[in-house]
């Protein structure tokens, strides 16, 4: 593996059962795969990175805030724009909404194209068209 590549992404979540359909959907969605499963967690893989969510009993708060420090969001590769509009237009089926309706899909500026996603546990990703 090549030094300095992301290994891995662990996060706390206030329910697995939402976070595996909203998280599971769009991961296997951008092209991971399950990767491990224990009674409180799953994880999905990609080229050798791994997304993990997991119910922790040790965790300390309730509820994730993104404009809080700690994590604002992350940020997918999306492949084509066809494929980012495609993907944003299911995503509410899954647990997702679409944040910055109105900007959209040019929120992040005007050379920029990518959807910008909230689950109803407020995490927030980004899936940049490539």
């Amino acid at each position: 593996m090549s030094r300095g590549r992301l290994h891995h992404v662990e996060l706390w979540v206030p329910s697995l059962a939402r976070a595996e359909a909203s998280w599971g959907w769009l991961l296997t969605t951008l092209g991971y795969a399950e990767h491990q499963r224990w009674s409180v967690g799953v994880s999905w893989i990609l080229d050798g990175a791994y997304v993990v969510v997991e119910q922790s009993p040790a965790m300390g708060a309730g509820a994730h805030d993104r404009l809080a420090p700690g994590l604002n969001h992350l940020a997918f590769h999306g492949g084509t724009r066809a494929e980012v509009d495609r993907l944003a237009e299911a995503a509410p089926a899954h647990g997702w909404s679409l944040m910055f309706a109105d900007r959209h899909p040019h929120a992040g500026g005007p050379d920029h194209h990518a959807a910008y996603l909230e689950n109803e546990d407020g995490y927030e990703v980004e899936v940049v068209a490539s």
